[in-house]
């Protein structure tokens, strides 16, 4: 039963009843049918349409994860346990780039997930965030052998992927861990240290290198930049509305 047969249903009984008692009879046998389920609310269009952005996100970023499962295109193929597409909300505002899988993500097909990954968290929470908001990736799809720095050919073979994960996800701020990230999106040379602490631009989205939390990890002085580079994240997603 529609809405509309509900309504001329009560008017043909209830027609000679007062219009008080009528209206309040109408909002009563509505409420009875919606909890009988013989009528079904739609949701408002903008919830709608949140929720099929998300699904077609969802689905692309899976389509993305499956053609990298299959690579073959560079000699990382060869020596993986996983692939690490990436992680996190397919809606995400804030996109965090790293460079490639450590030892845990190649075991468990999840970025950041080590020592660096609690790092990163930490830093997230400090801000007032955590994963559930942004989504994680890597330049590189699968572990480099002994964590050694991808080559420049793996970078090549791999760069399509994470460009593909960026167009999908369309955030408002991109955040670049260490330099091989940082270099590969802003295709620049210049080391880490000359590019963090201020905001690039990559296809207009604002970008900002910091530097890797593993490479804060060895060095802990360093901690105190990259908070200072987070503290610039917040502000810029507050600043547009993220």
């Amino acid at each position: 039963m529609t809405l509309i047969d509900a309504v001329y249903l009560l008017i043909f009984f209830h027609g000679m009843i007062m219009r008080r008692d009528f209206i309040h009879k109408i909002k009563s046998y509505l409420s009875f049918l919606k909890e009988s389920d013989f009528i079904f609310l739609e949701k408002s269009t903008e919830t709608s349409e949140t929720g099929r952005k998300q699904e077609s996100n969802s689905g692309d970023l899976r389509q993305i994860a499956d053609e990298i499962a299959c690579c073959a295109k560079c000699r990382l193929s060869q020596g993986r346990t996983q692939t690490v597409p990436g992680d996190g909300n397919p809606e995400a505002n804030l996109v965090f780039v790293g460079e490639a899988p450590g030892y845990y993500e190649d075991r468990q097909g999840v970025p950041f997930v080590g020592a660096a990954g609690k790092l990163l968290d930490k830093l997230l929470s400090r801000i007032g965030m955590d994963r559930s908001q942004v989504f994680i990736c890597n330049v590189i799809k699968c572990r480099p052998p002994d964590n050694r720095d991808p080559f420049p050919d793996e970078i090549e073979a791999c760069e399509p992927y994470l460009l593909r994960q960026l167009e999908v996800l369309k955030p408002h701020v991109i955040c670049a861990l260490g330099r091989h990230a940082a270099q590969t999106l802003l295709k620049t040379d210049k080391g880490i240290n000359a590019l963090r602490g201020k905001f690039h631009l990559y296809h207009d989205i604002p970008l900002l290198p910091t530097l890797h939390p593993a490479a804060v990890l060895r060095s802990p002085g360093q901690l105190r930049d990259v908070e200072h580079d987070f503290d610039l994240i917040s502000g810029k997603l507050k600043e547009l509305g993220g």
